[in-house]
């Protein structure tokens, strides 16, 4: 299960929530041997395409999975495990995400926003959260990725010689997202966007969950259009690996989803 249930209906608020672009200032967060992330972006701006008419009103992160759409299992899972202020990036129906969490009083958690207007990759919209991390590490989710709620534990310390954590899993079709190469200690080595039949075979299926130190911003910035013409946020991770930085690996544990077509809507929905 993707943690607690709580109450499957609520009273929308009355007012639409403002996007905030002048994020509130915050402290560094000090560092010993290890770094506790108290801060979470989340990507939520697309629409969904492959969910046809189930996201013709609503963005995909607002479909409900067992009662409660899926971005509010991301941002109580990210809350209970102690991420404290949170980023949504919206994009394709804003306003019903704004109007459904509002500034996240009601969830215990400080919840701001910005502003996806062109639809041009996930790299361009990492660079929209510069100003809300300013020099901290952060938590990076997809706002169509459910996992495990135990997982945002594992991700929220981050050793101080890692550069960036990506997680994986296993038994997923590499040709539908990325095959993750990695070593004997777990570290990345080589990322590929949907691999294609006759590639090197990888057992790892990048997994959508993240912790990224700043430094992720000096590779976002270099990217160019990838062969389908997006800025991919994963030739940004593939180069933090190959300049030298650990890019370290973590398999998750327990139920993983991507919320992708109505096929797989149905089956968590059972």
């Amino acid at each position: 299960m993707f943690g607690e249930e709580l109450e499957s209906s609520h009273r929308r608020d009355s007012q639409r929530a403002r996007v905030e672009f002048q994020f509130k200032p915050r402290s560094v967060i000090p560092t010993d041997k290890m770094t506790k992330i108290d801060q979470a972006v989340v990507l939520a701006a697309g629409r969904g395409t492959r969910m046809r008419q189930l996201t013709a009103e609503l963005p995909k992160p607002m479909i409900e999975v067992r009662g409660k759409p899926v971005l509010q299992h991301i941002v109580e899972g990210l809350r209970d495990t102690g991420i404290r202020r949170c980023l949504i990036i919206v994009g394709y129906r804003a306003d019903a995400v704004q109007n459904f969490f509002s500034d996240g009083s009601r969830y215990q958690i400080d919840i701001q926003y910005a502003m996806q207007v062109a639809q041009d990759g996930t790299g361009r919209v990492v660079d929209l959260a510069r100003g809300f991390v300013s020099h901290s590490p952060f938590v990076l989710a997809y706002g169509d990725i459910l996992v495990d709620p135990v997982n945002y534990k594992r991700m929220v310390d981050l050793a101080n010689n890692v550069e960036a954590l990506i997680s994986v899993t296993r038994g997923e079709d590499v040709s539908k997202g990325g095959a993750v190469f990695l070593n004997e200690q777990m570290e990345l080595v080589d990322l590929r966007e949907k691999s294609k039949p006759g590639e090197s075979p990888s057992p790892w299926y990048n997994a959508g969950l993240y912790a990224f130190r700043p430094s992720i911003f000096d590779f976002t910035a270099k990217l160019k259009p990838s062969p389908r013409g997006e800025y991919e946020l994963t030739d940004a991770i593939r180069e933090l690996a190959q300049s030298g930085k650990k890019v370290q690996a973590l398999e998750l544990t327990g139920e993983w989803a991507d919320v992708r077509d109505p096929e797989i809507l149905a089956r968590l929905n059972k």
